[in-house]
């Protein structure tokens, strides 16, 4: 995240973090031997349908290999894991800027969070908290 790579300290501690997660899933793809994308999901519950729901949280497609559909074949099979696990929705966040990920989810069928139309579209907000 921000543009800088993974600290030693979350390179050592993020899988073994991410096997304590229940709900928490990846999918891979790999060209041959070789991996080439990735996305990790976390299924939490929609309060308003009482349901769950499944986060992608990273979509990640080696740069040699995009634009060969892979990142949409990976959300194919997240979205098979979510109707298994009789979830309500697909949920995940994208930057403002990143047109090219836009343009893939909208083809997936993803479109901006509005609750209620007279207010708006939903905005994602942070508050971050010290290591």
């Amino acid at each position: 995240g921000g543009g800088k790579g993974l600290s030693s300290r979350v390179r050592e501690t993020l899988i073994p973090a991410l096997t304590d997660q229940p709900g928490a899933f990846s999918i891979l793809a790999f060209d041959g031997d070789e991996p080439v994308g990735l996305v990790n999901c976390f299924q939490t519950l929609s309060t308003f349908k009482a349901r769950p729901l499944i986060n992608i949280h990273d979509v990640t497609v080696k740069a040699s290999h995009r634009g060969q559909g892979i990142s949409t074949r990976m959300l194919r099979e997240v979205e098979a894991v979510a109707r298994q696990r009789g979830c309500c929705k697909l949920t995940l966040e994208v930057l403002e800027g990143n047109r090219i990920a836009q343009q893939v989810y909208r083809k997936f069928g993803f479109n901006s969070y509005e609750l209620d139309p007279a207010l708006g579209q939903a905005l994602f907000w942070e508050k971050k908290l010290p290591d």
